[in-house]
């Protein structure tokens, strides 16, 4: 059994990938273990699944802080109580600045709803079908100053399927997200996974830039 790997995730929302998270943390052999979530949101339907699940939960209001700078210094301050060596972001809807980047650099994941570098940023499944695209998908990636542009490590690709809307297809991604997220988080965890010079590292091997392709 690999060392424990505390995690802390951030969510802003319903956090139905935090239960992925949760759900595949709880298999006995899983060396990862969510210590806390914290949501910028106390109304963050995601904070009830961590307490149902018996984890530590924490509320953080942006809207109390001048700026982002001091919002992320508060959060560090947050974080780091639970001396986490992994921080999950699980549908976290804020920029992050770039101190709060470098203060995670290696140890920082993110989930994104397309096969970046394509679409990043919002309404990635309309903007997939506006372009006529045959295939879409899914993205963990750890997380740089670039937004969603950090290296790469595991993909999940779907086909598009003649009568997809947004609605449909983003119900199909979110099964993907719910495989992929916590086999990346296990990577880390078993120290499979890290952050590289020239980009993600699984094994030892440099991740190619698409990270770990999977077809569906």
């Amino acid at each position: 059994m690999s060392q424990t790997c505390d995690v802390v995730v951030l969510l802003s929302g319903t956090g139905s990938n935090l239960q992925a998270l949760i759900d595949s943390t709880r298999t006995g052999d899983s060396p990862a273990r969510i210590a806390a979530v914290i949501s910028n949101r106390a109304d963050a339907y995601g904070l009830q699944r961590a307490r149902d699940a018996g984890i530590d939960t924490r509320s953080l209001d942006h809207k109390a802080f001048e700026g982002r700078e001091a919002f992320d210094a508060a959060l560090i301050e947050l974080i780091d109580a639970f001396n986490p060596k992994l921080v999950v972001l699980a549908g976290f809807m804020r920029i992050l600045s770039a101190g709060f980047v470098r203060h995670y650099q290696g140890r920082l994941l993110n989930i994104h709803p397309s096969l970046l570098p394509k679409y990043k940023g919002l309404h990635t499944h309309e903007r997939a079908l506006e372009a006529g695209d045959t295939e879409h998908g899914c993205s963990v990636h750890f997380v740089t100053e670039e937004l969603d542009g950090g290296p790469l490590v595991v993909q999940a690709v779907i086909p598009v399927e003649l009568q997809d809307s947004p609605q449909s297809l983003a119900q199909r991604i979110h099964v993907q997200e719910h495989l992929i997220y916590p086999m990346a988080v296990r990577w880390f965890a078993e120290g499979r996974l890290a952050l590289g010079e020239q980009g993600a590292l699984l094994d030892g091997q440099l991740l190619a830039a698409s990270g770990h392709l999977i077809r569906n």
